[in-house]
């Protein structure tokens, strides 16, 4: 067929050298990735319930044949070349597929989540781009976590003359592996009939009967119309493994090409034969002849052909889709992190997306009867993101760290709650429970995913809240033992306050608010309890505070104290809103107008009394200090607030901040401003911490420095350090991460810059994240912490809020930029779009488009600019735009 492929959006492209550590993660949130390589091969298959970094099923790449009219053939894995420090080895090199032939030429194009591989060879008469993607719509959860990788190859004649062209998938059967290193089931490689493994080729019905009326149970139904696209390929299967187990489930290769021959298994043969009689077959004339064999994991391949006219361009799509029901809660018995508190739990929880679809082979079909328009939303989307008028480095790191939502970090149970680790190893999960105080700082799911960050509070205040207001800041599986993780996190605790208020406001869902207020107020005043963190009720928080540095800090801090702060402005707003909003009602639990404002009242006095004392005595007059105080004798510290992983000694109790400059000190305020509550604490004061912060903690070359624990930025490279100690007073055990450079941090202190009209140094800072994930030195989707794919990196999101001044509120219905012209990209989790705006004699003219979901607005703000009112309850639906005049 003729190629019907626009060409994609690119905001990143990597040269050959620069490929070695690509892996772009191809998958829906919630349902796991395969890993799309710098040079094209996939690796990475992390689509089994578990992260499998490095985990390739054998005999898996796809291939090129191609004969020009009255010439010889050729026959290329479909794959540039390999980095030759990858080749030695005890026998040889251990890279998968290694001895191939491959493209000579190679380069990489990313705007996630597309990602193209860019193939050529001065001794193929054809080029090759593949172009990879999985559906990414905001607002758009259950369409953006569909478990397929679209592979579409668009190849190019490069001669005067037809050219036969076959493009071929190989794909072992690899159920009952999930890259842990264990097999369920039968583990000979040699097996019986009816035993092990084994493939299917299927094709639709329409490929048999174009136009026939076919539905799909018990999965949603819908009907395949006579404009779908008919599909035929291998559904894979296992008849060994066990029904219930983790690794059970369902794997398909498909494609739309109406040419096909296949394979459903090589042949069985010794000495590496197997692949020899697979490469002569295909090379011969680039079709495939069927193979019998008994093996345990047999390997499918698929074949398209067409024929290139002299200088022409067509395009041969390929899906891989997969299907694998039983997540099995916090499962890490492959191996945890230290002080992860490792769960080793069978209890099943299931996942969302395969109560979608019946099978790997359903989500082939309902793909292909969709895939033009998921990939027309999709690039609507990332067309308008990378069109905007933002910084490079601050597109990216928005952008590829959402890659997260779509690794084994993220998860949604069977009931449709996401989850995540903190981030993962290479094996396992790292750090279970959805931890408060990392999930904290990330922003793209509330701005992207509405729905999806509401279930992220339902699960802290519904479920891990008890009725004492402890909330367990790791969430136990199943959700009805959310709270047997007994500790609290001071910070974390305090940041969902927050959250909860960024949510209602972005949602205007008053529900939600009503649904989660009691465990919500429960959560703030466990603050005041005698033996708590602000037990006086001074607004400073003094107790036992275990944090996100894994250790508890005793006595007032500006990490707790501006997370504290955010949390009362949050509190006091939410209760005055349902106090006007009740006019005498009750709201149950004895809860009433006068209740509210009282308690409001008490929340303004005690934000008003702590950012007072924390401006006196905890600015030193660069930044914000740690005043350490050491619990007194016979001093009430409150079960659950001792995790057991800091100070022995509390008398004199180390791992603390004390005097350091910490890079992210006024995380809080960081928060504020997301949220738009303002200061909260004196605006010059935070100014003079930024610019300490970067006057301090940047640092351009490591070679010199000591780090006694993990390295993320060596040599040459420049990060922001998390503490240093310029006015001395270090104390001899600082708090354990005090050496390190984590991104999440950084991008904290950086967008906070940028908030404060600090735009050089933020850019600076954000420019130097992204400048060490550069394909050659680190995977640019995957910013590590503890573990890769760490969730506080999605902090960066934030960066495309504070430069352009973007808030909505849909209480109020009320959007906010920055008065500032160019072309701005907006998200409040359940629309999205873009604003345009251009200054002129009479004022300024913005042209507001929604692309997706329906914006209701009745008040439009330019920063210092009169507001504007528009007509009550103004809804503007997808496709639609709006001109705004905005006077002078």
């Amino acid at each position: 067929m003729k190629t019907t492929s626009s060409r994609w959006p690119v905001l990143t492209q990597y040269d050959q050298q620069h490929l070695g550590r690509i892996a772009l993660p191809l998958g829906g949130i919630g349902t796991g990735t395969v890993g799309l390589g710098g040079r094209g091969d996939l690796r990475d298959w992390e689509v089994g319930n578990r992260p499998a970094k490095g985990f390739k099923p054998g005999n898996t790449f796809f291939a090129l044949y191609a004969k020009p009219a009255g010439g010889s053939a050729v026959t290329r894995a479909l794959e540039g070349v390999i980095d030759p420090r990858d080749y030695e080895g005890a026998f040889g090199s251990a890279m998968a597929n290694h001895s191939l032939p491959r493209f000579r030429k190679c380069a990489f194009e990313a705007a996630y989540p597309f990602g193209q591989v860019a193939l050529s060879d001065p001794d193929v008469p054809v080029s090759v781009r593949l172009q990879a993607f999985n559906p990414l719509i905001p607002a758009d959860a259950d369409r953006s976590g569909i478990p397929v990788a679209v592979l579409r190859f668009v190849v190019t004649n490069k001669t005067d003359k037809k050219v036969a062209v076959s493009i071929c998938g190989n794909l072992e059967n690899f159920i009952g592996q999930d890259g842990s290193g264990s097999v369920v089931g039968a583990v000979n490689r040699d097996t019986t009939e009816g035993q092990g493994n084994w493939n299917e080729f299927r094709q639709s019905e329409q490929v048999q009967k174009v136009g026939k009326v076919h539905k799909v149970e018990p999965s949603k139904p819908y009907e395949l119309s006579e404009l779908s696209q008919p599909i035929s390929g291998l559904l894979m299967r296992s008849r060994s493994i066990p029904g219930d187990a983790a690794q059970w489930g369902t794997l398909a290769l498909t494609t739309t090409a109406k040419q096909v021959t296949y394979r459903t298994t090589w042949a069985n043969l010794s000495w590496g034969d197997s692949l020899l009689d697979y490469w002569d077959d295909f090379s011969e004339d680039g079709k495939l002849d069927e193979r019998t064999a008994n093996v345990r994991n047999p390997t499918g391949s698929l074949a398209a052909s067409l024929t290139l006219a002299p200088r022409s361009t067509q395009e041969i799509t390929f899906l891989l889709t997969w299907h694998f029901p039983n997540r099995q809660g916090w499962d890490v018995r492959a191996g945890s992190a230290p002080g992860s508190g490792a769960r080793d739990t069978t209890d099943r929880v299931g996942n969302f997306y395969t109560t979608q679809y019946k099978d790997a082979w359903d989500v082939a079909e309902r793909v292909a009867a969709q895939l033009p328009q998921l990939e027309a939303d999709t690039l609507r989307f990332v067309n308008a993101f990378v069109s905007s008028d933002l910084p490079a480095s601050v597109k990216e790191a928005a952008l590829y760290n959402a890659s997260t939502l779509r690794s084994q970090t993220s998860f949604r149970i069977e009931s449709g709650e996401l989850l995540g680790w903190e981030g993962c190893g290479d094996k396992s999960g790292c750090c279970f429970g959805s931890c408060t105080h990392v999930w904290n700082y990330e922003q793209t799911t509330g701005f992207l995913f509405g729905d999806l960050a509401r279930t992220m509070r339902e699960v802290e205040f519904k479920h891990s809240t008890r009725s004492d207001g402890l909330m367990a800041f790791r969430a136990d599986l199943s959700l009805s033992r959310a709270t047997e993780w007994i500790n609290a996190a001071a910070d974390g605790q305090m940041g969902c306050l927050m959250k909860l208020y960024r949510d209602w406001q972005l949602s205007g869902d008053d529900n939600l608010l009503h649904e989660l207020w009691p465990n919500a107020r429960r959560a703030l005043e466990f603050c005041w309890r005698p033996g708590g963190w602000d037990a006086d009720e001074d607004g400073v928080m003094e107790g036992c505070q275990h944090n996100t540095m894994d250790v508890e800090y005793y006595g007032p801090n500006p990490q707790m104290g501006t997370w504290y702060l955010g949390a009362l402005r949050a509190m006091e707003e939410m209760a005055r809103y349902l106090a006007l909003s009740l006019r005498g009602r009750g709201l149950g639990e004895g809860e009433t107008s006068d209740s509210l404002t009282l308690f409001a009242d008490k929340c303004r006095r005690l934000f008003e009394s702590g950012k007072a004392w924390m401006d006196t005595h905890l600015f030193n007059g660069d930044y914000y200090e740690h005043e350490i105080r050491p619990p007194q004798p016979n001093e009430l510290i409150l079960p659950g607030l001792q995790v057991g992983m800091g100070a022995v000694n509390l008398e004199e109790p180390d791992l603390q901040l004390g005097a350091g400059c910490l890079v992210d000190q006024l995380v809080g305020q960081f928060m504020a401003h997301v949220c738009g509550l303002g200061y909260l604490l004196d605006k010059k004061h935070v100014q003079t911490t930024l610019k300490s912060i970067m006057k301090y903690n940047y640092k351009q070359g490591f070679a010199g420095h000591f780090n006694h624990l993990r390295s993320f930025v060596l040599g040459d490279e420049s990060a922001l350090l998390m503490a240093t100690y310029p006015k001395g007073r270090r104390p001899r055990r600082p708090f354990p991460y005090f050496n390190e450079v984590m991104t999440g941090f950084e991008y904290t202190a950086g967008v906070h810059m940028l908030y404060e009209g600090q735009h050089a140094a933020g850019l600076k800072v954000i420019d130097s994240i992204r400048a060490r994930y550069d394909g050659q030195k680190r995977n640019p989707f995957d910013e590590a912490e503890c573990g890769h794919h760490y969730a506080r990196a999605m902090a960066a999101w934030a960066g495309v809020l504070a430069l352009t001044g973007f808030q909505y509120s849909g209480v109020s219905k009320t959007m906010r930029f920055a008065a500032r012209d160019g072309k701005h990209f907006w998200s409040n989790g359940y629309a999205w779009g873009t604003c345009e705006q251009k200054s002129g004699k009479a004022g300024i003219s913005v042209k507001l488009s929604v692309l997706g979901g329906d914006l209701s607005l009745s008040r439009f703000v330019l920063t210092g600019k009169p507001e504007v009112m528009l007509a009550a309850d103004k809804v503007i639906q997808a496709g639609e735009s709006m001109t705004i005049k905005v006077g002078v």
